[in-house]
C-alpha cells in the first residue's frame, strides 16, 4: 500500500472496547482532519453521531463522497482500503464497530 505524503491533521480514534468479539472505536474529525490510509482486516458498522461529509481517498488517485446522518448507520465487508477526511466544515464523529468473530 502506497501512503502519499499528507499536510492533514489527524483524526482522533479512541478505542471503547477491545475484546475477543468486537474493536469499538470513537473516530473524532476537525475540519479537514483525516485518518490516513489503512485496509480494514474486519468487516465493520459505522454509526455516525454527527451530521457530515466525508472524503474518500480510494486506490488508484480515485474518490467519493458519504454524506452521514446521525444515528443512521452503514456496513462495510472486511478489505476495504481507504483515507477517510473530514470534508465539512464543522468537526465530526462516528462509531466504527469491527467484528473479529466475522471477517467474511
Amino acid at each position: 500500500m502506497s501512503t502519499p505524503l499528507s499536510c492533514r491533521a489527524p483524526a482522533t480514534g479512541t478505542v471503547q472496547i477491545d475484546d475477543d468479539k468486537v474493536k469499538v472505536t470513537r473516530w473524532d474529525f476537525d475540519p479537514g482532519a483525516e485518518t490516513g490510509w489503512h485496509r480494514h482486516g474486519m468487516s465493520y458498522v459505522v454509526t455516525p453521531v454527527t451530521d457530515g461529509t466525508l472524503l474518500l481517498e480510494l486506490p488508484g488517485g480515485q474518490t467519493a463522497t458519504a454524506e452521514l446522518k446521525a444515528g443512521v448507520s452503514y456496513a462495510r465487508a472486511f478489505g476495504v482500503e481507504h483515507n477517510v477526511v473530514n470534508a465539512g466544515t464543522a468537526p465530526l464523529s462516528f462509531v466504527e464497530v469491527e467484528l473479529k468473530a466475522y471477517t467474511g
